[in-house]
């Protein structure tokens, strides 16, 4: 498939977004529902097996015209470096289902610890499948694991975070809620939907609506956009609201709230790509320092 746009598979693929990719030669191996994709990246053509152009379209977010989103974002030196850093990563659009379940997984880990809970969970509860020699597993549904126990959920790494996972599992069955139908909602709406789940707060509802909900001013803030926001945008708020959030290492509601507003003011409707360029450059340019 040629590309009409400016897309870079690797950058999209590492920017800790999704969590059950790998890279096996040049090729990427990932699993998306009961698919199991293969794809890699010469120059302008994507090759790709086990799914059509239009899935590879849609999950890629190919659709997206980067070049106005970048033109929209680029307000200041910085996000200018990211966008320049990484150019070509486009946000891509998760299963529901399987994005929730990762982010309430998230909450306070590392992206190798997210990765090993969601691979436990899957070779416990998913399918086995076998590609090119390699066994993957499909993520299990919200069904699979509502029928669990959160003994087991615990033995797959999850700790206090399997309560939470169960009961949205359960939640989801119970009151057979349609994930997919949050899409239509606005994003405020789609985000007081997602807010009512066990486990699930601002940062985990901002990152289901961004990377699986197409929600693109959704602006998810950890610990690594807290500091973006503290090192290089500080003089958009007042003094006193620096300070406190200088002074504590999670953020509150309100302050949270206060960078998302902000966020969506400054960077516009695209405030969620400015959001992943900011997280992935503040991130490997942290790490690599370190090393």
């Amino acid at each position: 498939m040629k590309l009409n746009v400016n897309f870079d598979l690797d950058s999209s693929l590492c920017c800790g977004q999704v969590f059950r990719w790998k890279k096996i030669g040049d090729w990427w191996y990932g699993v998306v529902g009961e698919n199991i994709i293969k794809i890699r990246q010469i120059n302008k053509e994507l090759e790709f097996k086990n799914v059509n152009e239009d899935f590879v379209r849609q999950y890629f977010g190919l659709n997206d015209n980067l070049e106005e989103i970048k033109c929209q974002i680029s307000k200041d030196d910085y996000i200018r470096a990211a966008l320049s850093r990484f150019d070509g990563l486009h946000l891509v659009r998760q299963l529901p289902w399987e994005c929730l379940s990762s982010f309430i997984c998230a909450t306070y880990k590392s992206i190798a610890a997210i990765e090993s809970m969601l691979r436990n969970l899957s070779e416990m509860y998913g399918e086995q499948k076998v590609v090119d020699g390699y066994t993957f597993f499909t993520f299990p549904t919200a069904e699979k694991l509502a029928l669990s126990d959160v003994t087991g959920l615990q033995k797959c790494g999850l700790g206090y975070r399997a309560k939470y996972l169960h009961a949205t599992a359960k939640k989801i069955c119970n009151e057979k809620i349609d994930l997919d139908a949050l899409k239509t909602l606005t994003y405020l709406e789609a985000r007081k939907k997602l807010l009512s789940f066990p486990g699930v707060g601002l940062k985990v509802a901002d990152c289901v609506l961004l990377f699986s909900m197409g929600k693109l001013e959704a602006f998810p803030v950890d610990v690594w956009v807290k500091r973006v926001i503290l090192r290089h945008y500080s003089n958009n708020f007042p003094e006193e609201t620096i300070k406190k959030m200088l002074s504590h290492e999670s953020l509150t509601n309100g302050e949270y709230e206060k960078i998302g507003d902000f966020a969506r003011s400054y960077f516009g409707c695209y405030a969620g790509y400015a959001q992943e360029y900011l997280y992935h450059y503040e991130r490997t340019k942290t790490l690599k320092s370190s090393q």
